[in-house]
C-alpha cells in the first residue's frame, strides 16, 4: 500500500504538546484517508488508528491485503495512551487527539541543504525571524505561513544544527547535506575503483599475543583483525554490534537485544590494552580467575558467566588497586597512574549525566539479582520507588554505592578505549573506512536504555515482523522501540545521541532493519501486531546530518520485504543498501535464477551472507535445512521440498553447473567469492566464516536455546585469520574479482564541494559539535 493525502488531521500532524500521549504517531500513514479498506473494522476505530500512525491494513507475504483485528488495534491504541474498548471511549480517545490542533512550538525541525524548511506550526508562529547558523552567523528572515498550518523559512545552504527564533522562542533547524558520507567520500583517493571488506563477529574471535583475556573476543582481537586486514587491502571491517548488554547477567549474550545502544558491552574490554600485559596477569591472579580463564579458553564454545566471572573479576581487581572513587571522581593510588585517572575523568566529564545513568542501572540490576533471585529481569521487576531513575531512592542508592557504580563507569571507560583503539588500528592500517558499527533495531524494554528513557519509549509493545512464509504466525523479538511522538517532542535528542555514540569510533553504521525509519510491526503481549508509522524523513535527515559530521558511511540492512520507494528514498540519500548472494533473483519472467553480481548498484554493499543466515558451505551443504529439520521448524514434506529448491540453486548459481554437493567445500566459496567480488558494488564484504570455510552460521533465528547462538568460536586466532592457505586462496579470488573491472561512480553523486564552496571545510569544524541547548 502506499502513502495517501489528503488525510484527517492526526497526530502526524503533531510536533509537541505538553499534554499529548507519549505513545501517539507522527509521519505519513500507511493506509489511506478513508475506512473503506477495513470494511470489518469499525469505522470510527479504524480511523482512530490511522490518526494514530497505525496502519489498520496491511499487505501479507503473499501480496494479499490484510486487516488488522479490531481486539489488536484496541491494544495497539492502549499502549499508545488512546483507550478504545468501547464506542464510547473510542469517541472521547478521537475528541482528546483532535482537541490538540496544531503545535505552540516545534522543538527541532528538519530540512536538506538547498530546500525549503517546512514543518507544522500554530499561524502564530509566522512573522520576523532571526536564523543563527551553527558557526555563529546571524541573518534576519520571515517565517511564513501556509495554508493548512504548516511554516516554512527559505532553504539553508549550510549543514548543521541551526536556530530559527521567533518572538522568544528558538527552533533548532536540523539541515542535512543532500547525501550522507559514503565510500566513495571515504577513499577520494581511489574514485571509482571496487574495495572490499571483511565481517566478524566480535563474541567469536581469538585473541593472540596482544590480549590478555581470553574465552571470547573482543577488543584486542578486534585491532589485531583490522591490522591484519587493512595490510592486506580491505577498507572496512563489519562488527557485529557492540552495544552494552547485562554484565550481571551474561547469559543474555545477543548483541541485538541491548541493554543500551548507546554504551558498550564491557565483556568485549580488554584491560591489557590500557594497563599492560604483566599487570592484567597479576590482577588475574589476585582475582583467582587464572585456571578458569585457561578452560575457557580451551572451550569451542563460549561460557559466557564464565567469561563474565574472568573478565569482571579481574578488571574489578584493577579498578581497586589502582583509583579511589570519590565525589564522582577516581582519585590514582600511585602517581604513576594520575594520566590514567585523568583520561578516565575526561571520558566521565565527556559522558555526563547519561553515563552516570547507565553505570547506576548496572549497579541497580546487580543489587536486585542478588537480593530478588536471578530471574530478576529489568528495571520492571525492581521495587517501585526504583523504576524511575531520577527518584529519591536512586540518588541515595547511588550515594551508598558510589565506589560500586565507580566501576561500571571504569568498565565503560575500558570498553571504549578498546573500541577507539581498534578504529585507530584499522585506519593506521591503510582502511579508508575502518570500522562498521551495527546499530541494532531496538532495545530490551527492562533495559538501561528504556530506564533512562522512560518518555520517549513505548512500553508493552514489542518489535517484531508480521507473519511471513518462514514464520506464518508473526514474530515478536522482545524488544522496544521510541515512540514517534514523544521522540519529535524531545528533539530527538535520545535519536541523535545514540547515532552519536555507534558512529564515533567507527567509520560507519550498519543500520539493522532499516524498514524502522519508516514503519515498524509492534505486537501487543497477546499477539497479533500492526504497523506504526515512523517520522521517515526527520529521522532520516538526522542520520544523514549525524553520518557526514561523523564521517560515516551508512548501510541499511534492506532485506526482504520493503514499501515500495523505501530503497530508492535510502538511495537518494546516500544510504547504501545490502545485496546477498542468495537473494539476489532474476524475476520469473527472466528464468528465476541469480542475477548477474555486475548488475547489482554501486551504490549498495555486496555480501556473501550475513550472521542470520548460512555460511557459503552451510548453504551449499543444506546445513540450514538440517537444522530445521532437526528442530521441528517446518512439516516433513516443507523439508523434502526445500532440499529440492536448494539442489535446483546449486545447480543455478555454479559456473559451470551441475556442481555436487559432496566434497565440495572449497570450490563452491570460491565460486562465492568470485560472484561478489565481480559485483558492480563499490564494496563486497566476506564474512570470516566464509573466509574460512565454517558450515555452522553465528545465530538462527527462531531459536534461543535450542542452537548455541552468539557462542560459536573461529578456529584460529586473529592473526591467522586472513593467513591459512584456504583463507589465503579465496582472498586472491576475491581481490582479483574486484580488479578485473572498473565501474565508474554513480551518477549525479553528490560532491559537496562543487555545490557548497567550503563546506567540507564547515563539516570538518562541526563535526562532533553538541546540539544547541
Amino acid at each position: 500500500m502506499t502513502d495517501a493525502q489528503p488525510r484527517a488531521p492526526s497526530v502526524a500532524d503533531l510536533h509537541t504538546t505538553p499534554a499529548l500521549p507519549p505513545g501517539a504517531a507522527l509521519g505519513h500513514l500507511v493506509a489511506g484517508p478513508d475506512d473503506r479498506g477495513a470494511m470489518s473494522l469499525p469505522p470510527d476505530l479504524a480511523r482512530l488508528a490511522r490518526d494514530c500512525g497505525i496502519a489498520p491494513e496491511w499487505i501479507d507475504a503473499y501480496g494479499q491485503p490484510q486487516t488488522v483485528p479490531a481486539d489488536t488495534l484496541r491494544a495497539l491504541l492502549s499502549a499508545l495512551g488512546f483507550e478504545a474498548d468501547t464506542p464510547a471511549r473510542v469517541a472521547e480517545s478521537a475528541d482528546r487527539l483532535h482537541a490538540f490542533g496544531h503545535p505552540a512550538h516545534a522543538p527541532l525541525v528538519t530540512a536538506r541543504v538547498g530546500e525549503a524548511v517546512v514543518w507544522r506550526g500554530h499561524p502564530d508562529g509566522a512573522g520576523p525571524a532571526r536564523l543563527t547558523l551553527e558557526d555563529g552567523r546571524g541573518y534576519d528572515c520571515a517565517i511564513e505561513a501556509l495554508p493548512g498550518g504548516w511554516l516554512r523559512i527559505p532553504a539553508v545552504g549550510v549543514p548543521g544544527y541551526h536556530r530559527i527564533e521567533h518572538d522568544g522562542v528558538q527552533t533548532v533547524v536540523a539541515v542535512a547535506p543532500q547525501r550522507a558520507w559514503t565510500l566513495d567520500d571515504a577513499c577520494a583517493d581511489a574514485p571509482g575503483e571496487r574495495w572490499w571488506g571483511l565481517a566478524v563477529q566480535l563474541h567469536s574471535l581469538r585473541a593472540d599475543a596482544r590480549g590478555e583475556l581470553v574465552g571470547a573476543g573482543g577488543f584486542a582481537a578486534l585491532a589485531c583483525v583490522a591490522e591484519h586486514a587493512g595490510r592486506q587491502g580491505a577498507q572496512a571491517l563489519a562488527v557485529s554490534p557492540a552495544h552494552a548488554l547485562f554484565a550481571a547477567d551474561p547469559a543474555r549474550c545477543s548483541p541485538y537485544s541491548p541493554s543500551s545502544r548507546r554504551w558498550l558491552n564491557v565483556l568485549h574490554a580488554d584491560a591489557a590494552l590500557v594497563f599492560g600485559r604483566e599487570r592484567v596477569r597479576e590482577a588475574k591472579r589476585l582475582a583467582g580467575v587464572a585456571e578458569l580463564a585457561a578452560r575457557l579458553e580451551a572451550a569451542q564454545l563460549i561460557d559466557w558467566p564464565g567469561v563474565a566471572e574472568v573478565r569482571l573479576g579481574c578488571q574489578r581487581r584493577l579498578y581497586e588497586d589502582t583509583f579511589i572513587f570519590s565525589e564522582g571522581r577516581p582519585q590514582a593510588r600511585a602517581a604513576a597512574d594520575q594520566p590514567l585517572a585523568d583520561n578516565f575523568i575526561a571520558f566521565l566529564d565527556d559522558g555526563g549525566q547519561p553515563l552516570l545513568r547507565h553505570a547506576c542501572f548496572e549497579a541497580l540490576h546487580a543489587h536486585f539479582r542478588r537480593l530478588l533471585g536471578p530471574k530478576t529481569g529489568g528495571f520492571h521487576d525492581w521495587p517501585a520507588e526504583y523504576r524511575d531513575p531520577a527518584s529519591p531512592a536512586v540518588a541515595e542508592f547511588a550515594r551508598a554505592n558510589e565506589a560500586e557504580i565507580g566501576f561500571h563507569l571504569f568498565l565503560q571507560w575500558l570498553a571504549a578505549c578498546g573500541l577507539a583503539g581498534a578504529q585507530a588500528a584499522a585506519r593506521g592500517a591503510g582502511m579508508g573506512v575502518g570500522l562498521i558499527g551495527d546499530l541494532a533495531v531496538g532495545m530490551d524494554p527492562g533495559g538501561s536504555e528504556a530506564w533512562s528513557h522512560q518518555g520517549v519509549v513505548l512500553h508493552g509493545l514489542s518489535v517484531g515482523a508480521p507473519p511471513d512464509l518462514l514464520n506464518p504466525l508473526g514474530q515478536a523479538w522482545g524488544l522496544a522501540t521510541y515512540s514517534p511522538a514523544a521522540l519529535a517532542a524531545s528533539g530527538y535528542r535520545a535519536f541523535i545521541d545514540m547515532l552519536r555514540a555507534v558512529m564515533r569510533a567507527s567509520g560507519g553504521i550498519r543500520i539493522d532493519h532499516v524498514l524502522g525509519l519508516r514503519r515498524l510491526w509492534l505486537s501487543p503481549p497477546d499477539g497479533g501486531g500492526a504497523y506504526l508509522q515512523m517520522p521517515f524523513d526527520d529521522l532520516l535527515r538526522l542520520v544523514v546530518l549525524e553520518s557526514w559530521r561523523n564521517r560515516a558511511i551508512v548501510i541499511g540492512e534492506d532485506l526482504g520485504t520493503v514499501p515500495a520507494g523505501l530503497r530508492e528514498a535510502l538511495a537518494d540519500h546516500g544510504i547504501a543498501g545490502m545485496k546477498v548472494l542468495w537473494f539476489e533473483r532474476e524475476t520469473a519472467q527472466d528464468g528465476g535464477g541469480f542475477a548477474d553480481p555486475e548488475r547489482w548498484p554501486r551504490g549498495a554493499v555486496a555480501l556473501t551472507s550475513t550472521h542470520d543466515l548460512p555460511t557459503v558451505a552451510g548453504w551449499w551443504a543444506g546445513r540450514d535445512i538440517d537444522w530445521r529439520e532437526k528442530l521441528g521448524i517446518g512439516t516433513p514434506a516443507d523439508i523434502e521440498r526445500q532440499r529440492a529448491e536448494r539442489a535446483i540453486d546449486r545447480t543455478l548459481i555454479t559456473e559451470p553447473p551441475a556442481l555436487d554437493a559432496s566434497g565440495l567445500a572449497v570450490p563452491p566459496a570460491d565460486m562465492a567469492f568470485d560472484r561478489v567480488g565481480r559485483s558492480g558494488c563499490a564494496l563486497a564484504v566476506v564474512q570470516a566464516e566464509d573466509l574460512l570455510g565454517l558450515v555452522e552460521q553465528a545465530n538462527l533465528p527462531g531459536t534461543v536455546d535450542e542452537h548455541p547462538n552468539w557462542r560459536r568460536r573461529l578456529p584460529v586466532s586473529c592473526g591467522s585469520l586472513l593467513d591459512t592457505p584456504d583463507a589465503a586462496a579465496r582472498l586472491n579470488v576475491l581481490t582479483a574479482a574486484r580488479a578485473r573491472q572498473l565501474v565508474l561512480p554513480l551518477k549525479g553523486a553528490w560532491n559537496p564541494s562543487a555545490t557548497q564552496p567550503g563546506l567540507a571545510a564547515v563539516m570538518r569544524e562541526v563535526r562532533q559539535a553538541e546540539l544547541p541547548k
